[in-house]
């Protein structure tokens, strides 16, 4: 709820409870507005200590800002986004700024280090490495900035874009925290624009939307073993050297742990990566990621292309690494193809293929600190699958770098297919910026898609929020097609909001089936049933929406939802599904749809009734709860979609 719609409080008289705080109400402030307070200590924290102990350090502090006993509440506002007038979230806010910058204090030689520079104890995670999702080339250099700072700085800095705070409530707060140079700070951060105060809340800073990778898993095999080895040396000592040494390792025949593997070596050597000529396309009967040539203003600077694949290789405890599902972050086999090598915004950009997976390196401009890894799973990919890679995002766009054989590409409305499309500049295979639907939030008005014409047709692509766009297509399972026509768009633009639910899950294709017509009871027109299936790269995971959508209407209505089942699939094209509707009159009833060759629908539990064919319509009371069983006419049973 925003500020101004909570009317104005009276101030608490001298002396009164409301001048102090609890443990109970300090408890409820921290509960309530957890996510932002860990953001809060994320941001202040000094990034020198890495992500990964960034991360739980944040929860650690922001954990234990709960006062013991009553404590005197501070007269500093919480800030203008519905929190103003809590003392509560005052208190803890302030408690957790505190540790945050007595965390990045150096440590001193004769004495002890306060609770919040140690590593925290609690929580702790083992075996595992978290950290937050990588963001684009703004957020990138927005860190980058950021770790410039002083920690007394970057908390003028959040506490202004984050916490909304105007300058004399951030002195106030910061004298609280109990920096002493206040002035310095604040002019210190006013070096960092205003204009990126919005970064702030983008997924790159948010400590609570993790991701996971395992720890270095050979250094972490060599240590249990050597503790192994120690332990069993105390106790056996004389009997351990007497035993023979060869030929019953745990690693067999293998080369020590620290030997140099030529095919290793081969795989960060610039020199080795492989470059296909720009013409090599044209004469191969390929269409996939193994024809792309080379292209950028920076294939040629080896210095950059031996970072991006030594931090490939061993990526280090700052670096950002991010992987679809199902795709392995591992290191190269051998040396992997160069696709591009440039500047993109504000970031050097290196994408390489290794035959499995398309791999993103981004560095900023000005250092060679805050790197991003970004892995995408594209095997078996040919034609529209392998027509575009996502190059980079900045301002809410995307660019995007296009296959060889790419003449056109344009931008369109997917919800409005009679708009016609933008054009876009495209300049050596890489396109001007468009807008992503991924980075959108809230209400869905719009759902833009990248739109590429070739010498075999026109595709239609949608960004994710991942390295590959996901091709779109409508028709039957197993005849599909791309959905680049009049027909097709009109088919898919009810349901381009839907899309947004399958952000971020490895999609390949999503396909959109309209599976059958029925006519409404009430004699208002005739309804639309459709099934969209997203297909992975992963071969799992896939998702299924049926839909309803009624004459006239914006959006169609998500009627039931799975996941890992063969419904709308090629394997099996079979589809059914319910949902309870209301009349213009106000009756309500449960309209049913099965996709073609089914001969009898039957409804129990609280709505009863039965059809022959593959349409049902049964008046019911509403929120009304029923199953649905139908019957092919091979004779198979299948049930609703759920």
């Amino acid at each position: 709820m925003q500020s101004q719609d909570v009317a104005p409080r009276p101030a608490p008289a001298p002396g009164s409870a409301a001048d102090s705080v609890d443990v109970e109400q300090a408890e409820a402030a921290l509960v309530e507005h957890y996510p932002r307070l860990v953001r809060l200590a994320y941001l202040v924290l000094p990034p020198g200590m890495g992500r990964g102990r960034r991360v739980l350090t944040a929860h650690a502090l922001t954990q234990r800002a709960l006062p013991r006993g009553r404590k005197p509440a501070p007269v500093i506002p919480a800030q203008s986004t519905g929190r103003e007038s809590d003392p509560g979230y005052s208190f803890v806010r302030l408690e957790v700024l505190r540790t945050a910058l007595e965390a990045g204090l150096p440590l001193k030689r004769r004495a002890l280090p306060k609770r919040s520079q140690l590593p925290p104890l609690f929580p702790q995670v083992w075996g595992l490495k978290l950290f937050p999702r990588s963001g684009g080339a703004d957020e990138l250099a927005l860190d980058q900035r950021l770790s410039g700072l002083t920690g007394p700085a970057r908390a003028a800095y959040v506490l202004r874009g984050l916490e909304k705070l105007p300058d004399g409530d951030v002195r106030k707060v910061l004298t609280a925290a109990g920096v002493d140079e206040v002035d310095d700070a604040l002019a210190e951060a006013a070096a960092v624009p205003a204009a990126q105060y919005p970064l702030l809340e983008s997924p790159e800073f948010d400590p609570c939307s993790l991701q996971a990778r395992p720890t270095d898993l050979m250094r972490r095999r060599q240590h249990l073993r050597a503790a192994l080895v120690a332990g069993a040396a105390v106790v056996v000592c004389g009997a351990l050297l007497g035993m023979p040494g060869d030929g019953w390792g745990p690693d067999g025949a293998a080369a020590p742990a620290y030997a140099q593997n030529p095919a290793a070596q081969a795989a960060l050597d610039p020199a080795q990566l492989l470059k296909v000529p720009g013409s090599a396309w044209d004469s191969s009967a390929r269409t996939d990621f193994s024809v792309w040539p080379a292209r950028g203003d920076l294939t040629g600077d080896s210095d950059l292309l031996h970072r991006a694949l030594a931090v490939w290789a061993r990526p280090g405890e700052t670096v950002r690494v991010s992987a679809t599902p199902g795709t392995p972050s591992g290191g190269p086999a051998g040396p992997p193809q160069l696709l591009y090598a440039g500047t993109v915004d504000n970031a050097r950009v290196v994408i390489l293929y290794d035959g499995l997976r398309i791999v993103r390196y981004a560095e900023p401009l000005d250092s060679t600190q805050g790197a991003a890894l970004d892995f995408a799973r594209v095997d078996g990919a040919s034609g529209a699958e392998a027509s575009a890679v996502v190059l980079g995002r900045s301002d809410g766009n995307v660019r995007y770098l296009t296959a060889p054989w790419v003449t056109r590409a344009a931008e369109r409305d997917l919800m409005k297919p009679g708009a016609g499309a933008m054009a876009l500049t495209l300049a050596h295979g890489t396109t001007s910026p468009m807008a992503s639907p991924s980075a959108q939030s809230g209400s869905c008005t719009s759902w833009n898609v990248l739109q590429l014409t070739d010498a075999s047709g026109t595709r239609v692509l949608t960004d994710l929020g991942e390295l590959v766009p996901a091709v779109l297509t409508t028709g039957r399972p197993g005849s599909v097609k791309d959905a680049a026509g009049a027909r097709s768009l009109r088919a898919w633009s009810p349901y381009a909001c839907s899309l947004g639910a399958m952000r971020a899950a490895g999609v390949r294709t999503v396909n959109a089936w309209a599976y059958a017509a029925q006519p409404l009871p009430d004699a208002s027109g005739t309804a639309d049933w459709v099934c969209t299936r997203a297909e992975t790269w992963a071969g799992g995971g896939e998702r299924v929406l049926a839909q309803f959508h009624t004459p006239g209407g914006a959006y169609g209505a998500v009627a039931a939802q799975a996941q890992n089942v063969p419904a709308c699939g090629a394997k099996d094209p079979q589809v059914l599904a319910g949902v309870l509707w209301k009349a213009a009159k106000g009756d309500w009833y449960l309209l049913a749809a099965g996709s073609h060759g089914t001969a009898s629908i039957n409804a129990t539990g609280g709505v009863k009734g039965a059809a022959q064919g593959n349409l049902l319509a049964v008046k019911a009371k509403q929120g009304a709860q029923a199953g649905l069983k139908g019957t092919l006419t091979d004779g198979r049973e299948v049930s609703g979609l759920r």
